[in-house]
């Protein structure tokens, strides 16, 4: 289990716990804030992780959280 957390383009921060699950998928979570006040939360999934370093994983993790919310507000 990991954690990331950042900033999204539409200046809402956040922070996520992912976890490994099988086929070299990685399933994720993540909670939103914005000005300090809760804003959501979405959970997502990236594949074809199998046998990549931490640091990408959480590249590609990240990327999917500001995909994710992006496009949901």
């Amino acid at each position: 289990m990991g954690t990331v957390s950042g900033k999204t383009s539409n200046a809402f921060t956040y922070e996520a716990e992912y976890r490994p699950a099988s086929a070299g998928r990685v399933h994720w979570s993540a909670t939103f804030r914005h000005n300090g006040d809760y804003a959501g939360m979405r959970h997502g999934c990236v594949h074809d992780m199998l046998g990549v370093d931490t640091a990408s994983v959480d590249e590609a993790i990240k990327l999917d959280i500001e995909s994710t919310w992006t496009r949901a507000t």
